[in-house]
C-alpha cells in the first residue's frame, strides 16, 4: 500500500501508508490536575481567539501553555478539535489525515466530498480547497487547537495550513500552542489585527497568582514573599510547582519557602534527595555528567559515561517526568532548574571531572558535525589546540569574517592563552587580529602558521586533508593580508595555492562553507582593483557576487558588489555604479548583519555619484554615515576611495584648500595604485584650476599614464585653460572612442572640446558638442561637468535649443502649466555652479551696499578673505562688478527680487 486509504465502506481511515491506526490520545484535550490554577486574565485574553482567525500561545517548556488552552477549551459551549502534533508526522498527507480526524473526533460533521489524503507525503490541493469551502459555509466558526505545533517544521504544511485558514474566512479559529515562532506569515495577521498572541512574559505568574498556586498545594505564603519566589523562578509555572512540591515534603513548608527566597540550597537539597538519590547509581552518574550539556542524545551521553545504557535510561526518565525533556529526534535536555543544581553538585562531588566531560563531548560532537557545540565544549575544556583545530579542520575560519558568528567566535577564542601553540592556534590568532585590521600582529601569527605548515608537510611527507584545510585557511588569511597591505602579487599567489588545495579538501566541506571561496575571491578582486586591473578584478568579484550560501556569503556579496560599483564609477558609469552600490547595501541588510561588517565601500560610491549629480547634502550624509559606521575592513581601496570622494565634495563646495588637504596624504600600500594616483592627481588638478593656478594643474597630470581617460580629459582641460588648445585636443584624441568610458568621462570630454571650438570661433560645433553632452548627462543627472566648465558655457545654456535640453534638471524649468512667465522666466539664466555658504553671506551683504571693510567686520573675517570670496562669486556668476553680481544673483533667484 502506498497511500492513506480507507479500509472499506464505513471504516475509519488509517493514519499512514503502513496501516498504522490513528492514536486517539492525540485528539484528547488534556485534563487539568486538581492543583491547576485558572488565571482569569489569560482566559479573558484567550476569549479573543473567537474574534481573530489566528491565535498563538508561545512560551517555553513548562510555561503552562497546554493546560491554559485545555482549560479554556473545556469551558467552550461548542466542539473544539484538538490535535497534539508530533515530529514523526513527516509527510503532509499524515498531518492532514490527523487534522481531518481531529475534526471528526470532536463531532464536526465533514461531508464525504471533502475526502481524505491518499498519500503519506502529499495532499491534493482540491482537498484543502473543499475543506476550506466547507468551513467557510458554517454559521459558527470551528475552533481548532494544534498543540506542540513547534514540532511541525515542514514549510509546505505551513503553507497549506495558511491556505485553509485564509479561505475558511470566519468559519475557522486556529489556536497554535508552540515553543517557537510558527512558519506562517504572522506579520500580515498582526498588521490586519487578525491575530491574538499570548507569549512567555504574559504566561509568567504574578506574585498574586503564585500565592494562589501555592494555596492550591496547601501552602500559605504572603504576596511579598511569593513575589520573591516569582523573581527567583521568573514566574515559570513548572518552577513554582517544583517549589510547591518540595515545600509539601517539609515539616514547615512556609519556612522552607521563605528560606528559598534567600537560600537556594534547600531546594537543591530536596531535588538531590528526592529526585537524584531515588535513581539508580547508573542513572545518577548519567544525570550528573550530562548536566554540562545544553542538550544530549543517548550516544553523546554514552560518550560521557563510557557506558552503553543511556538510551533506556533517558527514555525512562522522560516517561517518569523526572525533569528530562524530550526535544524530538532522540534528543533530550534537563529541566533548567534541575540541570543547574546537578551541575553544581557535579562540581562538588567530582571537582576535576568537568573539563574531561567537556573534552569527551567536544570529541563526540566533532564526529557528528556539530561545530558550534564542539567549539563551545572544547573551549570549556580549556583544550585550545583541539578547539582551534576543529575550527580549521572544518574550513570554518571564514566565519570570523562573515558578520554572523564573528563576535561569538572572537569572544570564545579571546580566552585562548599564549601557551596554546599549534598551526591552528596561530591561524585563529591571525584571523582575529586581521579581522580587527591589526596588521603587525596578524602578519606575525600568519608567518608562524606558514612556518608550522611547512614543517608539518616536511615531517609527514604528504598533504593530508587536515593539512590541506589548514593550508586553505592560510590562503584565505594571506589573501586578506594582501588586500589590507595593497599587495596584488601576494593575493595572486594565495589564490593559486588555494586553487590547488581545494582539490585535496573533502568536497562536502567546501559545500558547507561557501563563505571561504566567496571571501577569497573578494580579497583577490579587491587587490586586482587596487592594481588597476579592472577586467581581472571584475571577473573575480562577479563570481563572488553570484555565490550562493545565503547569509554566510552575504558579506562577500556586499563587498564584491561594492567594488564592482567602484569600477563602474571609475569608468564613468554613474547609473550602473549606483545600482550595484544599492544592491550591495541590501545584501547584508536583509540578513540583519552587524553594520560594522565589511568595508562599506558602497557608501563611498554613492557619495561620489551624489557629488557628480551635485546632490551635495546627500553626499555629505553618505560620507558621514561611512565614517560613523566604523566598518571592519580598512584596506587601501577603501582609504583611497574615502579620500577622493571627500575631496570631490569639498571641491564642489568651493573649498579648494581643504580638497587638496584631503587627497594629500598617501595611502599606505605595498604597491602604488594607478587609478588612485590618477584620481588623486585629477582632484588636485581641478582644485588648482579652481584656485587660479592652471600651470600647476597642468603639471600634476603629466605623469599620469595614458590609459586613464578621465585623467586625459582633466589634463586636456588644464592645457586649454593655460592657453594650449592644440595640446588639449591632442590629449582628447588619445581618449579612444571605442573604449568603455561612461558619461562621466565622455560628457567632460565633449565639454572640453566644445570650449576649444568656442575659443576658436566655431560656435556651431561648440553648441553641437554641448547638446551632445546634455543628452548624455541628462540620463545620469550628471551636473558637475557643467558646473565646473566655467563662464564660457553660461551664454550657450541660455540659447534655444540648449536651454530646453538643460531645463528642469540643470537649470530652472519652464513655468507651471497655465502660469504667465515672468520676465526672468522668459530667458532663465542657468544655475551653473553653486555658491558656498560663505559666498552667499558675502553676496547678501553686497546687495545691502556694504563696503568690503564693512562685510569683513560683519562676518568677523579679514578683508583679504572677503576679496577672495568676491573673486569666486564673480567667477561663478560670470560677472566682473558688484552691481552685475547682485543683478545676476537676483536673476538666478539666489537673492530675493528687488522690493
Amino acid at each position: 500500500m502506498t497511500g492513506l486509504q480507507d479500509n472499506g465502506p464505513g471504516s475509519t481511515p488509517r493514519a499512514d501508508p503502513q496501516g498504522d491506526p490513528f492514536l486517539s490520545t492525540r485528539f484528547a484535550v488534556p485534563k487539568c490536575p486538581a492543583t491547576f490554577l485558572r488565571r482569569e486574565r489569560l482566559v479573558k485574553h484567550l476569549d479573543q481567539a473567537l474574534l481573530t482567525p489566528l491565535t498563538m500561545v508561545n512560551g517555553a517548556a513548562g510555561a503552562g501553555k497546554t493546560l491554559l488552552v485545555a482549560d479554556w477549551a473545556a469551558g467552550r459551549d461548542r466542539p473544539v478539535a484538538w490535535l497534539t502534533t508530533e515530529a514523526s508526522d513527516q509527510g503532509c498527507g499524515i498531518f492532514w489525515a490527523y487534522l481531518l480526524q481531529a475534526l471528526r473526533a470532536s463531532g464536526v460533521p465533514l461531508p464525504a466530498e471533502v475526502g481524505f489524503p491518499a498519500d503519506a507525503n502529499r495532499v491534493d490541493h482540491t482537498l484543502l480547497a473543499r475543506l476550506a469551502a466547507d468551513l467557510s459555509a458554517r454559521d459558527r466558526p470551528q475552533i481548532v487547537v494544534l498543540d506542540e505545533y513547534d514540532r511541525v517544521t515542514d514549510p509546505e504544511i505551513a503553507e497549506q495550513l495558511e491556505f485553509v485558514l485564509h479561505h475558511a474566512g470566519r468559519g475557522m479559529r486556529l489556536i497554535l500552542v508552540t515553543r517557537t515562532e510558527p512558519l506562517l506569515p504572522l506579520h500580515r495577521y498582526r498588521a490586519a489585527g487578525d491575530m491574538t498572541e499570548i507569549r512567555n512574559a504574559e504566561l509568567a505568574f504574578t506574585p498574586e497568582e503564585a500565592a494562589a498556586l501555592l494555596e492550591r498545594h496547601g501552602l500559605c505564603l504572603p504576596v511579598p514573599a511569593a513575589g520573591a519566589l516569582v523573581e527567583r523562578t521568573r514566574g515559570w509555572a513548572a518552577g513554582l510547582r517544583l517549589c510547591a512540591l518540595a515545600a509539601q515534603e517539609r515539616p514547615d513548608p512556609e519556612t522552607y519557602l521563605k528560606e528559598f527566597e534567600a537560600d537556594r540550597t534547600t531546594v537543591a537539597d530536596f531535588l538531590l534527595a528526592e529526585v537524584l538519590k531515588r535513581q539508580s547509581p547508573e542513572t545518577q552518574d548519567l544525570l550528573l555528567r550530562v548536566s554540562v550539556l545544553e542538550r544530549f542524545c543517548p550516544e553523546l551521553a554514552n560518550a560521557l559515561t563510557e557506558r552503553t545504557d543511556a538510551g533506556a535510561i533517558l527514555a525512562g526518565l522522560h516517561r517518569e517526568n523526572a525533569f528530562v525533556e524530550h526535544l524530538g529526534h532522540a534528543w533530550y535536555r534537563l529541566h533548567p532548574l534541575f540541570g543547574e543544581i546537578l551541575h553544581a553538585h557535579l562540581q562538588m562531588r567530582s571537582p576535576g571531572l568537568e573539563p574531561e566531560l567537556h573534552r569527551r563531548a567536544a570529541t563526540w560532537l566533532q564526529r557528528s558535525g556539530s561545530l558550534a557545540e564542539t567549539l563551545g565544549h572544547g573551549a570549556a575544556a580549556g583544550d585550545w589546540e583541539f578547539t582551534a583545530g576543529a575550527l580549521v579542520d572544518d574550513l570554518a575560519i571564514g566565519q570570523l569574517f562573515t558578520g554572523l558568528q564573528c563576535d561569538d567566535l572572537a569572544g570564545l577564542f579571546s580566552r585562548m592563552g599564549p601557551e596554546a601553540t599549534s598551526t591552528a592556534t596561530d591561524l585563529v590568532r591571525a584571523a582575529r587580529e586581521l579581522s580587527r585590521c591589526d596588521l603587525d600582529r596578524g602578519l606575525a601569527h600568519l608567518r608562524h602558521a606558514e612556518q608550522s605548515l611547512a614543517e608539518e608537510r616536511t615531517s609527514t611527507g604528504d598533504d593530508s586533508p587536515g593539512l590541506a584545510a589548514a593550508g586553505l585557511s592560510w590562503a584565505l588569511l594571506e589573501a586578506l593580508a594582501a588586500r589590507l597591505t595593497g599587495s596584488p602579487g601576494r593575493a595572486e599567489s594565495a589564490a593559486e595555492a588555494a586553487e590547488k588545495l581545494q582539490e585535496e579538501v573533502p568536497t562536502h566541506l567546501l559545500d558547507e562553507h561557501p563563505e571561504l571561496t566567496a571571501l577569497l575571491l573578494t580579497h583577490l578582486g579587491s587587490t586586482r582593483l587596487w592594481a588597476g586591473r579592472f577586467e581581472d578584478a571584475r571577473a573575480a568579484l562577479t563570481t563572488a557576487a553570484c555565490c550562493s550560501g545565503g547569509a554566510s556569503t552575504a558579506l562577500a556579496r556586499e563587498e564584491s558588489l561594492g567594488h564592482l560599483a567602484l569600477i563602474d564609477y571609475l569608468n564613468g558609469w554613474l547609473g550602473r555604479a549606483e545600482r550595484k552600490a544599492q544592491a550591495a547595501m541590501t545584501e547584508t541588510e536583509r540578513f540583519s548583519l552587524p553594520q560594522a561588517s565589511g568595508s562599506g565601500i558602497e557608501l563611498l560610491v554613492l557619495a561620489a555619484v551624489a557629488v557628480d549629480r551635485n546632490e551635495l547634502g546627500q553626499a555629505r550624509a553618505l560620507l558621514d554615515r561611512a565614517a560613523d559606521s566604523q566598518h571592519a575592513v580598512r584596506d587601501p581601496v577603501m582609504e583611497a576611495g574615502r579620500a577622493i570622494a571627500t575631496a570631490r565634495l569639498l571641491l564642489a563646495r568651493g573649498d579648494t584648500h581643504a580638497a587638496l588637504e584631503a587627497v594629500e596624504p598617501a595611502v599606505a600600500a605595498d604597491v602604488v595604485s594607478p587609478w588612485a594616483q590618477g584620481q588623486t592627481a585629477l582632484v588636485a588638478s581641478a582644485a588648482h584650476l579652481a584656485a587660479g593656478r592652471p600651470e600647476t594643474a597642468a603639471e600634476l597630470l603629466q605623469a599620469v599614464p595614458d590609459d586613464q581617460p578621465a585623467c586625459l580629459v582633466g589634463a586636456a582641460r588644464a592645457q586649454l585653460v593655460v592657453g594650449r588648445p592644440i595640446e588639449a585636443m591632442e590629449l582628447l584624441d588619445r581618449v579612444r572612442p571605442e573604449g568603455r568610458s561612461g558619461p562621466a568621462v565622455t560628457v567632460r570630454a565633449s565639454l572640453v572640446r566644445a570650449q576649444a571650438f568656442e575659443g576658436a570661433g566655431d560656435s556651431a560645433t561648440s553648441r553641437r558638442l554641448v547638446a551632445q553632452a546634455l543628452h548624455e548627462a541628462r540620463r545620469e543627472r550628471l551636473r558637475r561637468p557643467f558646473l565646473e566648465a566655467g563662464p564660457w558655457i553660461r551664454p550657450l545654456l541660455g540659447m534655444v535649443p540648449l536651454r530646453e535640453l538643460a531645463a528642469g534638471w540643470l537649470t530652472p524649468g519652464p513655468p507651471a502649466h497655465g502660469g504667465l512667465p515672468r520676465s526672468e522666466d522668459r530667458s532663465p539664466a542657468p544655475v551653473v555652479e553653486d555658491l558656498s555658504g560663505r559666498e552667499r553671506d558675502v553676496l547678501e551683504r553686497l546687495a545691502q551696499m556694504m563696503s568690503t571693510e564693512e562685510i569683513a567686520a560683519d562676518l568677523y573675517v579679514s578683508v583679504n578673505t572677503v576679496k577672495t570670496h568676491l573673486k569666486s562669486v564673480y567667477r561663478k556668476l560670470a560677472v566682473n562688478r558688484r552691481h552685475d553680481a547682485v543683478r545676476r544673483a537676483r536673476e538666478l533667484r539666489l537673492l530675493p527680487p528687488r522690493p
